[in-house]
């Protein structure tokens, strides 16, 4: 297309603008003729970020910035691309226009802008239920990503997102939550609608409570995206403080919460099995080193488990690392040596305050010991 075309495209699209964004388009063909082509990129970027400019945004990017598309950073390439993308009449038509795209940045000097532009694509396949091409994607873009010693957070926030995406839609939770997580790691929590940190939020809450492999919430409660069940979902954020402290009571108050959610009532009784786990790494954590050769009668009373299933409940918790130690199976009693560390609530920090208090005490009461009694030995 020859530069005359170009100014012809630029003045048929100057028309159909609004007026507010005609003088954009007048510096498009200043910084088009002086090839400043950072200047007019990030032009570019304003004028796409317009709302009135997004029936222009697809032939401004197929007609004009296509002909300059290798002399301009490929990252901003691909955000322009993205924008355009938006305007394409269906999934169909924005899966080619992407696989273009993500074609057209396949360089070696800029695969940060690939994987971008391919993380975008895996979205697109999952819209059309094309779950193995969007698995492959994302996994591509993965292996690039972990070759990267740095990247841009836009690049891994991206990722994230479409990576948990892929496993809610799969129901793969565990590996949600960590997505999810790190998402949120990636991005300002600003930048979210308060709609959109309330379904966050949930979605997290229950992918922690119905996963098979996390039995510690500690990362989602230090998180402040949790402030975000209010009203009617305080109960999901007072359900997971539960969880965090073993508390039998809060859970069996809250439990009508649990049976009224299908995909909890579904896994209701793994959910039971992990506030037995709660309650017993809290028992054992509210008890000093020296005191924590426990009974089976004493976990029983502490978790609320038949004393026929204790030795289940340990042997669970040593084989998930929740806690170390042996089982004593003549005597019934179990030595923890460990238990996992935690968050801890205002209670639970009141509590290992008065367990110093009391180790103070005893190295006190040793050091006047053994002063009184070593008085012959280190008298002048």
């Amino acid at each position: 297309m020859s530069a005359e075309t170009i100014a012809d495209f630029l003045a048929e699209q100057r028309e159909e603008a609004p007026e507010e964004l005609q003088g954009l388009i007048i510096q498009f063909e200043d910084f088009w003729e002086r090839k400043l082509w950072h200047q007019l990129t990030d032009l570019l970027i304003e004028f796409f970020a317009e709302p009135k400019s997004e029936s222009q945004r697809l032939p401004f990017f197929k007609v004009f910035i296509l002909r300059f598309a290798d002399k301009i950073n490929q990252l901003k390439l691909v955000d322009l691309g993205l924008q355009a993308a938006t305007q394409c009449k269906n999934d169909k038509e924005r899966l080619a226009f992407l696989t273009d795209l993500t074609k057209k940045v396949d360089h070696e000097n800029s695969q940060d802008a690939f994987v971008y532009a391919t993380v975008a694509l895996a979205r697109v396949e999952m819209l059309v239920r094309d779950a193995a091409g969007s698995r492959r994607d994302l996994d591509r873009a993965e292996k690039i990503l972990d070759s990267f010693d740095s990247v841009e957070t836009k690049v891994h926030a991206a990722f994230y997102q479409t990576n948990a995406d892929y496993y809610k839609a799969n129901a793969d939770f565990a590996s949600y939550y960590r997505n999810a997580l790190l998402y949120l790691a990636c991005i300002d929590l600003a930048s979210l609608s308060p709609l959109e940190r309330k379904a966050r939020a949930y979605d997290l809450g229950i992918a922690a409570l119905v996963s098979d492999s996390i039995y510690n919430f500690g990362e989602l409660l230090l998180h402040p995206i949790l402030d975000a069940l209010t009203g009617d979902l305080e109960w999901l954020r007072n359900l997971l403080l539960a969880f965090n402290r073993g508390d039998l009571g809060a859970y069996d108050t809250l439990s009508g919460h649990v049976s009224a959610h299908r995909l909890l009532q579904e896994h209701e009784d793994e959910i039971r099995e992990k506030i037995y786990l709660a309650a017993l790494t809290e028992s054992v954590f509210r008890r000093p080193p020296h005191e924590r050769a426990m009974t089976f009668a004493t976990i029983a009373a502490d978790t609320k488990v038949r004393p026929s299933h204790i030795e289940h409940l340990v042997m669970r918790a040593l084989s998930l690392g929740l806690v170390r130690g042996t089982i004593d199976q003549v005597d019934q009693v179990v030595n923890f040596t460990w238990v996992q560390p935690r968050i801890l609530d205002m209670g639970q920090i009141a509590s290992m305050s008065q367990r110093l208090g009391e180790w103070g005490e005893n190295v006190n009461k040793l050091g006047n010991w053994i002063e009184a009694t070593g008085q012959d030995i280190w008298a002048p």
